[in-house]
Protein backbone atom coordinates (compact mmCIF):
# COMPACT_ATOMS: atom_id res chain seq x y z
CA UNK A 1 0.00 0.00 0.00
CA UNK A 2 1.60 3.25 -1.12
CA UNK A 3 1.72 6.18 1.34
CA UNK A 4 -0.39 9.30 0.83
CA UNK A 5 1.14 12.21 -0.99
CA UNK A 6 1.28 14.45 2.04
CA UNK A 7 1.50 14.12 5.80
CA UNK A 8 -0.66 15.79 8.41
CA UNK A 9 -4.19 16.61 7.40
CA UNK A 10 -4.66 16.08 3.65
CA UNK A 11 -7.53 17.79 1.89
CA UNK A 12 -10.35 15.24 1.60
CA UNK A 13 -12.62 15.57 -1.43
CA UNK A 14 -15.71 13.38 -1.83
CA UNK A 15 -17.12 12.55 -5.27
CA UNK A 16 -20.32 10.68 -6.02
CA UNK A 17 -24.10 10.78 -5.85
CA UNK A 18 -26.79 11.18 -3.20
CA UNK A 19 -25.20 8.59 -0.90
CA UNK A 20 -22.07 10.70 -0.53
CA UNK A 21 -24.01 13.96 -0.62
CA UNK A 22 -25.58 12.67 2.61
CA UNK A 23 -29.21 12.08 1.66
CA UNK A 24 -30.92 10.35 4.56
CA UNK A 25 -28.87 12.18 7.22
CA UNK A 26 -30.49 15.64 7.46
CA UNK A 27 -28.82 18.45 9.37
CA UNK A 28 -30.51 21.84 9.35
CA UNK A 29 -31.65 22.63 5.83
CA UNK A 30 -29.18 20.26 4.16
CA UNK A 31 -27.49 16.88 4.39
CA UNK A 32 -24.43 15.71 6.32
CA UNK A 33 -23.68 12.05 5.50
CA UNK A 34 -20.89 9.56 5.95
CA UNK A 35 -18.18 11.58 4.19
CA UNK A 36 -18.60 14.59 6.48
CA UNK A 37 -18.65 12.31 9.52
CA UNK A 38 -15.48 10.61 8.32
CA UNK A 39 -13.76 13.94 7.63
CA UNK A 40 -14.13 14.91 11.30
CA UNK A 41 -12.09 11.87 12.34
CA UNK A 42 -9.25 11.97 9.84
CA UNK A 43 -6.97 13.95 12.14
CA UNK A 44 -6.84 15.74 15.45
CA UNK A 45 -8.22 19.24 15.00
CA UNK A 46 -10.02 20.70 11.99
CA UNK A 47 -9.49 19.10 8.60
CA UNK A 48 -10.03 20.33 5.07
CA UNK A 49 -13.08 18.72 3.47
CA UNK A 50 -15.00 19.42 0.28
CA UNK A 51 -18.06 17.43 -0.75
CA UNK A 52 -18.67 17.63 -4.52
CA UNK A 53 -21.21 14.79 -4.61
CA UNK A 54 -24.61 15.58 -6.16
CA UNK A 55 -27.87 13.66 -5.91
CA UNK A 56 -28.64 11.73 -9.09
CA UNK A 57 -25.05 11.80 -10.34
CA UNK A 58 -23.86 9.04 -12.65
CA UNK A 59 -20.32 8.08 -13.55
CA UNK A 60 -20.44 10.54 -16.47
CA UNK A 61 -21.25 13.39 -14.07
CA UNK A 62 -18.37 12.46 -11.80
CA UNK A 63 -15.96 12.33 -14.73
CA UNK A 64 -17.07 15.46 -16.55
CA UNK A 65 -18.17 17.77 -13.71
CA UNK A 66 -16.91 16.68 -10.33
CA UNK A 67 -13.44 15.43 -11.24
CA UNK A 68 -12.15 18.72 -12.75
CA UNK A 69 -13.28 20.62 -9.65
CA UNK A 70 -11.65 18.01 -7.42
CA UNK A 71 -8.31 18.14 -9.23
CA UNK A 72 -8.19 21.92 -8.84
CA UNK A 73 -8.24 21.41 -5.08
CA UNK A 74 -5.25 19.03 -5.26
CA UNK A 75 -6.62 16.66 -2.59
CA UNK A 76 -4.55 14.11 -0.74
CA UNK A 77 -7.58 11.87 -0.23
CA UNK A 78 -10.47 11.30 -2.65
CA UNK A 79 -13.53 9.11 -2.21
CA UNK A 80 -15.29 7.91 -5.36
CA UNK A 81 -18.57 6.12 -4.60
CA UNK A 82 -20.89 6.09 -7.58
CA UNK A 83 -22.66 3.73 -9.97
CA UNK A 84 -26.11 2.96 -8.58
CA UNK A 85 -27.74 5.69 -10.67
CA UNK A 86 -26.12 4.24 -13.79
CA UNK A 87 -27.91 0.94 -13.10
CA UNK A 88 -31.23 2.80 -12.87
CA UNK A 89 -31.02 4.24 -16.40
CA UNK A 90 -32.11 2.76 -19.71
CA UNK A 91 -28.71 3.84 -21.07
CA UNK A 92 -26.79 1.48 -18.74
CA UNK A 93 -23.57 0.29 -20.38
CA UNK A 94 -21.02 -1.49 -18.19
CA UNK A 95 -18.21 -0.82 -20.66
CA UNK A 96 -18.88 2.92 -20.51
CA UNK A 97 -19.11 2.80 -16.69
CA UNK A 98 -15.78 0.98 -16.49
CA UNK A 99 -14.07 3.43 -18.86
CA UNK A 100 -15.30 6.45 -16.91
CA UNK A 101 -14.32 5.06 -13.52
CA UNK A 102 -10.91 4.13 -14.88
CA UNK A 103 -10.34 7.71 -16.04
CA UNK A 104 -11.48 9.13 -12.69
CA UNK A 105 -9.30 6.78 -10.64
CA UNK A 106 -6.31 7.35 -12.90
CA UNK A 107 -6.59 11.14 -12.82
CA UNK A 108 -6.78 11.20 -9.03
CA UNK A 109 -3.88 8.82 -8.44
CA UNK A 110 -1.68 10.49 -11.08
CA UNK A 111 -2.04 13.72 -9.11
CA UNK A 112 -0.97 11.88 -5.97
CA UNK A 113 -4.31 11.46 -4.21
CA UNK A 114 -5.16 8.38 -2.18
CA UNK A 115 -8.41 6.68 -3.25
CA UNK A 116 -11.37 5.43 -1.21
CA UNK A 117 -13.92 3.28 -3.04
CA UNK A 118 -16.90 1.10 -2.15
CA UNK A 119 -19.20 -1.46 -3.69
CA UNK A 120 -22.89 -1.07 -2.87
CA UNK A 121 -26.07 -3.15 -2.39
CA UNK A 122 -28.32 -3.48 -5.40
CA UNK A 123 -31.34 -1.13 -5.42
CA UNK A 124 -33.87 -3.80 -6.39
CA UNK A 125 -33.24 -5.78 -3.22
CA UNK A 126 -33.20 -2.67 -1.05
CA UNK A 127 -36.56 -1.58 -2.48
CA UNK A 128 -38.02 -5.05 -2.01
CA UNK A 129 -39.03 -5.38 -5.67
CA UNK A 130 -40.45 -8.68 -6.97
CA UNK A 131 -37.82 -11.10 -8.23
CA UNK A 132 -38.34 -10.56 -11.93
CA UNK A 133 -37.87 -6.81 -11.46
CA UNK A 134 -35.14 -7.04 -8.83
CA UNK A 135 -32.91 -9.54 -10.63
CA UNK A 136 -31.99 -7.34 -13.62
CA UNK A 137 -31.03 -4.50 -11.27
CA UNK A 138 -29.08 -6.88 -9.05
CA UNK A 139 -27.22 -8.19 -12.08
CA UNK A 140 -26.32 -4.66 -13.13
CA UNK A 141 -25.12 -3.71 -9.64
CA UNK A 142 -23.01 -6.86 -9.42
CA UNK A 143 -21.42 -5.84 -12.72
CA UNK A 144 -20.64 -2.35 -11.40
CA UNK A 145 -19.27 -3.82 -8.18
CA UNK A 146 -17.04 -6.23 -10.12
CA UNK A 147 -15.61 -3.31 -12.09
CA UNK A 148 -15.06 -1.28 -8.92
CA UNK A 149 -13.30 -4.25 -7.28
CA UNK A 150 -10.96 -4.70 -10.24
CA UNK A 151 -10.14 -1.01 -10.65
CA UNK A 152 -9.71 -0.49 -6.92
CA UNK A 153 -7.05 -3.19 -6.92
CA UNK A 154 -5.40 -1.71 -10.01
CA UNK A 155 -5.13 1.75 -8.45
CA UNK A 156 -4.34 0.52 -4.91
CA UNK A 157 -7.48 2.07 -3.45
CA UNK A 158 -8.78 1.35 0.02
CA UNK A 159 -11.99 -0.47 -0.81
CA UNK A 160 -15.01 -0.96 1.44
CA UNK A 161 -17.27 -3.96 0.81
CA UNK A 162 -20.46 -2.10 1.63
CA UNK A 163 -22.63 -4.37 -0.54
CA UNK A 164 -22.68 -7.00 2.17
CA UNK A 165 -23.08 -7.37 5.91
CA UNK A 166 -25.90 -7.09 8.44
CA UNK A 167 -26.25 -3.36 7.86
CA UNK A 168 -27.92 -3.96 4.46
CA UNK A 169 -30.87 -5.78 6.06
CA UNK A 170 -31.13 -3.80 9.30
CA UNK A 171 -34.04 -1.40 8.76
CA UNK A 172 -32.73 0.83 11.55
CA UNK A 173 -29.81 1.70 9.25
CA UNK A 174 -31.97 2.92 6.37
CA UNK A 175 -34.13 5.94 5.67
CA UNK A 176 -37.78 5.95 4.61
CA UNK A 177 -36.98 5.58 0.91
CA UNK A 178 -35.12 2.28 1.55
CA UNK A 179 -32.37 3.33 -0.85
CA UNK A 180 -30.39 5.79 1.29
CA UNK A 181 -28.96 5.14 4.75
CA UNK A 182 -30.43 6.99 7.68
CA UNK A 183 -28.14 8.65 10.21
CA UNK A 184 -27.20 5.29 11.75
CA UNK A 185 -26.36 3.90 8.31
CA UNK A 186 -24.22 6.88 7.38
CA UNK A 187 -22.42 6.55 10.69
CA UNK A 188 -21.82 2.87 9.99
CA UNK A 189 -20.22 3.70 6.63
CA UNK A 190 -18.08 6.42 8.23
CA UNK A 191 -16.94 4.03 10.96
CA UNK A 192 -15.99 1.32 8.48
CA UNK A 193 -14.08 3.75 6.26
CA UNK A 194 -12.34 5.19 9.32
CA UNK A 195 -11.26 1.70 10.42
CA UNK A 196 -9.75 1.03 6.98
CA UNK A 197 -7.89 4.34 6.99
CA UNK A 198 -6.69 3.93 10.59
CA UNK A 199 -5.41 0.44 9.80
CA UNK A 200 -3.09 2.01 7.21
CA UNK A 201 -2.12 4.98 9.36
CA UNK A 202 -4.23 7.41 7.33
CA UNK A 203 -6.75 8.37 10.03
CA UNK A 204 -5.41 9.63 13.36
CA UNK A 205 -8.46 11.38 14.74
CA UNK A 206 -11.28 9.85 16.81
CA UNK A 207 -13.59 7.38 15.09
CA UNK A 208 -17.13 8.65 14.45
CA UNK A 209 -19.67 7.67 17.07
CA UNK A 210 -22.13 4.96 15.99
CA UNK A 211 -24.87 6.62 18.01
CA UNK A 212 -27.11 9.16 16.24
CA UNK A 213 -27.27 12.82 17.22
CA UNK A 214 -30.94 13.08 16.29
CA UNK A 215 -34.01 10.93 16.96
CA UNK A 216 -35.19 8.61 14.23
CA UNK A 217 -37.84 10.33 12.08
CA UNK A 218 -41.37 9.42 13.08
CA UNK A 219 -43.47 7.24 10.82
CA UNK A 220 -45.63 10.23 9.88
CA UNK A 221 -42.52 12.26 8.97
CA UNK A 222 -41.23 9.41 6.84
CA UNK A 223 -44.56 9.07 5.06
CA UNK A 224 -44.62 12.82 4.44
CA UNK A 225 -41.16 12.64 2.89
CA UNK A 226 -42.24 9.77 0.63
CA UNK A 227 -45.39 11.64 -0.39
CA UNK A 228 -43.44 14.79 -1.33
CA UNK A 229 -39.75 14.48 -2.22
CA UNK A 230 -39.87 10.69 -2.44
CA UNK A 231 -42.67 10.68 -4.99
CA UNK A 232 -40.71 12.99 -7.28
CA UNK A 233 -37.64 10.77 -6.98
CA UNK A 234 -39.58 7.66 -7.97
CA UNK A 235 -41.39 9.44 -10.80
CA UNK A 236 -38.16 10.66 -12.39
CA UNK A 237 -36.65 7.20 -12.43
CA UNK A 238 -39.82 5.45 -13.55
CA UNK A 239 -40.05 7.73 -16.59
CA UNK A 240 -36.53 6.78 -17.63
CA UNK A 241 -36.12 3.20 -16.44
CA UNK A 242 -39.54 1.59 -16.12
CA UNK A 243 -40.19 0.75 -19.81
CA UNK A 244 -36.83 -0.97 -20.13
CA UNK A 245 -37.13 -2.60 -16.70
CA UNK A 246 -40.41 -4.17 -17.74
CA UNK A 247 -38.70 -5.51 -20.86
CA UNK A 248 -35.85 -6.88 -18.74
CA UNK A 249 -38.37 -8.45 -16.35
CA UNK A 250 -40.18 -10.13 -19.26
CA UNK A 251 -36.84 -11.51 -20.47
CA UNK A 252 -36.10 -12.70 -16.93
CA UNK A 253 -39.43 -14.56 -16.72
CA UNK A 254 -38.94 -16.08 -20.17
CA UNK A 255 -35.52 -17.47 -19.26
CA UNK A 256 -36.84 -18.67 -15.91
CA UNK A 257 -39.64 -20.59 -17.64
CA UNK A 258 -37.12 -22.20 -19.98
CA UNK A 259 -34.66 -22.98 -17.19
CA UNK A 260 -31.98 -20.84 -18.85
CA UNK A 261 -31.61 -18.06 -16.27
CA UNK A 262 -27.91 -18.89 -15.94
CA UNK A 263 -27.39 -17.51 -19.44
CA UNK A 264 -28.27 -14.02 -18.20
CA UNK A 265 -25.64 -14.24 -15.47
CA UNK A 266 -23.06 -15.53 -17.94
CA UNK A 267 -23.91 -12.72 -20.35
CA UNK A 268 -23.42 -10.13 -17.59
CA UNK A 269 -20.10 -11.70 -16.52
CA UNK A 270 -18.89 -11.71 -20.11
CA UNK A 271 -19.79 -8.02 -20.44
CA UNK A 272 -17.73 -7.18 -17.34
CA UNK A 273 -14.76 -9.19 -18.63
CA UNK A 274 -14.98 -7.44 -22.00
CA UNK A 275 -15.16 -4.02 -20.33
CA UNK A 276 -12.05 -4.68 -18.24
CA UNK A 277 -10.22 -6.24 -21.19
CA UNK A 278 -10.95 -3.14 -23.26
CA UNK A 279 -9.29 -0.99 -20.60
CA UNK A 280 -6.21 -3.21 -20.62
CA UNK A 281 -5.95 -2.95 -24.40
CA UNK A 282 -6.27 0.81 -24.23
CA UNK A 283 -3.40 1.03 -21.75
CA UNK A 284 -0.97 -1.20 -23.67
CA UNK A 285 0.59 1.57 -25.84
CA UNK A 286 1.51 3.62 -22.74
CA UNK A 287 3.04 0.60 -21.04
CA UNK A 288 5.28 -0.20 -24.02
Amino acid sequence: MRPPRSVGAPRFVALGDSLTEGVGDPVGDGWRGWAALLADGLCEGPGRFTNLAVSGAQTRDVLERQLPAALELRPGLVSVVVGVNDTLRCTFDIQAVAARLDRVYQACTEQGAFLLTACLPDPGTMLGLPGALAQPLARRQRAVNAVVHALSERYEALHLHACEGDWTTDRAMWSADRLHPGERGHRQLALRFHALLAEHGLATGPAPSPEPDFPVPTKSASLWWLATAGTGWVARRCTDLLPQLLTLAADELRHRARGTSARLDLRASAAVSAALAALSVTEQPDAA
